[in-house]
Parts: C-alpha cells; structure tokens; sequence
C-alpha cells in the first residue's frame, strides 16, 4: 500500500468517484478480478460483513431459526415450478449447460436465490402441522447477471448474504412472522446507525412469486436511494406449485404460508455512503472490526516504554470487551492516522513519552473530537464509543426528515428532485402513472408506501389528478 492514503476527490465534487476511492483505498473490495462484477472483498471489509453476521445470526436463533446450506446448482424444471418467479430471474441468470465435457439433459441453474431448491426439500420434510413453523436460514453466494454498470457492494454479480425462508400453518402465522423479520433488521439497522424508510413495495417491483414485499431504503449522500435488507409474504405461490402441505389436527391437508427474507453485503457499501465524509469511511462502534486502534508516539531512545505501555492499555481495553488493536508497524504515525481514518475506526488513542509521562492518553474520534483521557479512567474509551454509536444514529434520522419532501404535482415533482432524497405524494395506484412518473421524471420512481403506518392522500395523483388511493414515496435509486 502506498504512503498516499488520503482521499482525493471530495464528496460534493465527484460521490461515486469518491466512493470507488474509499473501498478501493480502504481495503474494503478490490475489483481486479478477471471477470467484471465478481469482486474480491478484502479481509477488512470481510470483517465488517462479519460483525453484521454475528449480529443478526444471533437474533435469528434467539427466535428460533436454524442454520442450514442447499445446493448452489437448481434444474430448470424447478426454477419453472412458479412461473412468476422464473420469469423475474430467468434474464439475470448465470446457466450451465455443459460439465465433464458434455451437453447436459438439462440445465442448470447457478442460484440467483433459494426458493426452489429448498421448496423441494420442504415438500419432502413436511408431513404434519407438528412440522410447522420451519424456519431455516441460509448464509450464502448468489451470482445474478442483472446489471451491465456494477458497482462495488451495491451492484454486483456475486454477492454474500443471509436468506431466510419460513414455512406456517396459517397466513395468520406468516403475517406475524414478516413482522418479527422487520423487528430483526430494524435492530441490525439500530447496529449500523443508520435510520431507512421501511415500505411495502408497489406491485410493479414485488418479489416475483410475491404477495407483498418490505423493504428497508436509505439514503445515502448524494441524495439516492439504496435497498437493504427485504421480506416478502409468499402466501401460497410456492406451497402449491411445490405440493408442501401438512396434515391439520383434524386430519385434512393443507397447504403451508411462507416468508422469505435476505439482506447482504450491499450493507457494507450502505453504511460508507450513508455515514462516510471526505477522509473515508465512518464505521458505528457497533460493527467496526475495531474499535479501537492505538498508536505509538515514537522517539528515538523512548520506543521500550512506549511500546510497552501501548501493550497495557490494549490489555485493559480488551478485558472491558472492546476491539482493539496496536498499531507498531513500520509506518510513520501521519500514514497511521491517515490510513485508520480511511478505513472508518471509531476512535484513535495516541500514546507518546509526554502522554505517558502525564499518566494520559490522546484519544481522537473518527467524527474529529479530541481529548485527554487519564490511564486510570479508561472506562472513558467505552464512553466514547457509546455516543458516537448514538450521534451516528441521530444524525441519520435527521438527515432523514431533513431529506423528505411533499410535492403536489409532476411540476414541482421535477423541481424539487433537484435537491435529491426522498419525495412524498399522492398516486391513483395505476401502473400507467407509475411508469410515466419515473419517465417523466428522469429516474425517480415509486419506491412505496410506509409499512408501519397508513397515511391517507393528501393531494390527486401526482401524475394523473385523478383521486389518489396512496400516499407514496418517490425517489431515484442505485
């Protein structure tokens, strides 16, 4: 890695130039791979997709979910099964029609998702309504080729993720399962900082094979849009193309109600557009692979003590449970700072000859507080931590309700776009209007409407003028 470490290109002047710079520089990703869209993610970035896991992978076992792995190849025959579903994946699909040198019988499907090699094995698993609720979750890789602009993290053609796929007695229990998934990821989003609108998709962008699908959006610096995690209710579409059904207490078959959910990597690229600033990444305390990164103030004659004192209070950190590491390479303290900085650490301690002989340490946080904390006050560090996981988190709901904007009209619709986020107004509910308001609009499209609370139409439709049946939320995407 070169002595360069800062950041070129500032967010206001060039964002998606300046976001390639940060996980690039960063070690987050390295896309030099000899085949566009599958990238490599470095151990740093790896590590940060490890904490998210270690997050929701105890929440889900917590509520009764089990860890489980299916084939990554799929026949064709079931991928038809449900032929919505087929339909929606069919064009982004990576096929293998030859192996061992010869044409196969069949084709096979390299997973864009689950569903259907593991509702085939539901169907073989379930016989009774003692069967039910199976809830099984899957950490995995999926290759879609839904895209000709990738961009890392956010848009790619391989991508690590979690999904997790239900099945219930009663829509009652499906329904109520959707609501715990939502509570789950709300609480990673707690994790991350970060505050997305949580809304039910338009029908026109429902999962295929979908009753209805919730997603969670977040905005991220330059005004777009990025989906997160998302749950779909799948009613019955797969149960009865599959044939899972269950024998009730009274003896009759029915068929199950599922769910399935995922969230994924993309997460990694969310939190770094969402929080990150003009010196790289910010990462929330919660999930940086470390929390604390100490360096050593060197002099020539005093490297021992200061060295050795480094060595204690990384000691004394860990044993309070934080993530801490030393830094004693051989780089100079500025490329530390630099390099710490970009790589979004929540807090710096610097330790040199006068801070050892002041019984003190420097301690610097990623969001640019300085301050002295006494060696026997180092509960303070914990302190730290804490309010920046909390200034994070009001900074992002702020810059939410900051972002959010009423419009009328297609006119003012067009106008106030200028300023990017999030544009509430009023739609007919026709796909018509749907479609023509993206048009017209130059991108920006219906993402939903609020899944925890129903607004009633304060407006006609914005593109028709026709009485409005939703109030939605309009904004332009990655």
């Amino acid at each position: 890695m070169s002595e360069d470490m800062g950041i070129q290109t500032k967010q206001d002047e060039d964002f998606g130039k300046w976001y390639l710079e940060v996980v690039r520089r960063g070690d987050f990703i390295d896309q030099r791979s000899p085949v566009k869209g599958f990238d490599v993610i470095l151990p740093w970035g790896y590590a940060v997709w490890e904490s998210i896991q270690q997050i929701f992978d105890r929440l889900i076992k917590s509520n009764g979910v089990k860890n489980a792995y299916f084939p990554l190849v799929i026949p064709e025959h079931l991928l038809k099964k449900e032929e919505e579903h087929f339909k929606g994946f069919r064009a982004e699909a990576f096929v293998i029609t030859e192996a061992g040198g010869e044409k196969l019988e069949e084709k096979l499907y390299v997973r864009p998702t689950s569903e259907t090699i593991m509702y085939y094995m539901y169907a073989l698993w379930i016989r009774s309504y003692k069967d039910l609720p199976l809830l099984i979750n899957q950490w995995n890789n999926v290759a879609r080729f839904d895209t000709k602009i990738t961009k890392p993290f956010i848009r790619g053609r391989e991508f690590l993720w979690q999904e997790g796929h239900t099945a219930h007695a009663t829509k009652e229990d499906a329904e109520n399962w959707v609501k715990t998934v939502i509570k789950m990821y709300k609480h990673v989003y707690d994790m991350l900082a970060l505050k997305p609108l949580i809304l039910i998709r338009p029908k026109s962008d429902t999962f295929a094979g979908a009753d209805f699908t919730v997603v969670f959006d977040t905005l991220t610096k330059d005004g777009k849009v990025v989906q997160g995690p998302d749950c779909h209710m799948l009613g019955q579409h797969f149960s009865k193309p599959f044939n899972i059904q269950y024998m009730d207490r009274d003896e009759k078959k029915r068929y199950v109600w599922q769910t399935s959910w995922g969230m994924s990597t993309r997460q990694i690229g969310i939190l770094i557009m969402h929080h990150g600033d003009d010196k790289g990444a910010v990462l929330p305390p919660e999930v940086a692979p470390y929390q604390v990164v100490i360096i050593p103030i060197l002099f020539t004659g005093k490297e021992e003590v200061v060295l050795k004192k480094c060595k204690e209070v990384e000691s004394h950190l860990e044993q309070h449970g934080l993530r801490v590491y030393m830094d004693d390479r051989d780089h100079s303290a500025g490329f530390k700072f630099n390099e710490w900085e970009l790589r979004g650490v929540p807090l710096r301690l610097e330790i040199g000859p006068k801070d050892i002989e002041n019984n003190e340490v420097t301690a610097v946080s990623r969001l640019g507080d300085k301050k002295r904390i006494k060696i026997t006050e180092l509960g303070e560090v914990k302190k730290n931590l804490e309010g920046m996981q909390k200034s994070l988190a009001v900074h992002s709901e702020k810059f939410l309700l900051d972002n959010i904007r009423d419009v009328h009209n297609m006119n003012q619709l067009k106008d106030i776009s200028k300023k990017g986020g999030f544009l509430r107004g009023n739609w007919c509910g026709s796909g018509e209007c749907e479609e023509m308001i993206k048009t017209d609009s130059g991108g920006y499209e219906i993402r939903g409407t609020l899944y925890e609370k129903e607004e009633k139409p304060f407006a006609p439709c914005l593109y028709c003028g026709k009485p409005a049946k939703h109030v939605v939320y309009v904004a332009k995407a990655y």
